[in-house]
């Protein structure tokens, strides 16, 4: 999941640099109009980018690590379809 949400990351600020660097490099020669568009497009791309890199998948915890509290950590790991942890006496 982690491998995937990186690669369309790299995908998209990839394409944003792409966007930057043609929009000033050749595109401005034809249309400057253009090259601006492309900025603005290249402009949109980075928050959608970190907002796909950080969304969690349904399958995803909200949180790693066990609270604390026994009771709660049993009920959500029986939620989640995981294993008794060693050493959880029986009731």
């Amino acid at each position: 999941m982690y491998a995937r949400r990186r690669r369309v990351y790299f995908l998209l600020m990839g394409g944003c640099l792409f966007l930057f660097v043609s929009a000033w490099a050749f595109v401005r020669l034809w249309s400057v109009e253009a090259a601006v568009a492309l900025c603005v497009v290249a402009m949109v791309i980075p928050p959608v980018a970190a907002v796909v890199a950080n969304r969690r998948g349904p399958d995803d915890r909200w949180w790693d690590d066990p609270s604390g509290d026994p009771q709660s950590d049993e009920w959500w790991d029986e939620l989640d379809g995981k294993p008794r942890r060693r050493g959880d006496a029986e009731p």
